[in-house]
């Protein structure tokens, strides 16, 4: 249920036009590991944008690039979902995925504590995100058996 109502709130903001073409890229990948990829790839840019507009002041563009930070993690993760392998038996795209949102968590995170403190509830709801898609994804990797 909360993967079709993330999917259906992605086809929206993808219908709006307010991401960047590189996800629009990644979605039309076929290749679901790729377009997990591709996605977090463009997760990275988008911080390195909201970084910039940041630094010359600009809130509502900060805005914009963390909702596209959120959006490309969600893909990711229901890229890997989509694909329907165990994180266990084919680690390949479930551990990079996990490195990357690790290596975008803490990044978020320094940008945060660089930010204003009035300015900082910007990033919350997307850190919290990330750091969610990025523990999922870990306990895929780590779980035991299952049953």
């Amino acid at each position: 249920m909360r993967i079709r109502i993330a999917m259906a709130a992605l086809v929206v903001s993808l219908a709006a036009g307010s991401l960047h073409a590189d996800l629009q890229r990644a979605l039309s990948e076929q290749d679901l590991g790729k377009r997990s990829k591709m996605a977090l790839e463009n997760a990275a840019l988008a911080l390195d944008a909201a970084r910039k507009a940041y630094q010359n002041g600009d809130l509502d563009i900060v805005a914009t690039d963390a909702k596209e930070i959120e959006d490309s993690v969600n893909l990711a993760f229901m890229a890997l979902q989509q694909t329907g392998k165990d994180p266990r038996k084919s680690p390949k795209w479930f551990k990079s995925a996990e490195i990357a949102t690790r290596d975008l968590s803490r990044r978020l995170d320094t940008f945060q504590r660089d930010m204003s403190f009035a300015d900082r509830p910007i990033l919350d709801q997307v850190i919290a995100r990330v750091q969610q898609v990025h523990d999922t994804l870990l306990m895929g990797l780590m779980e035991g058996r299952r049953k």
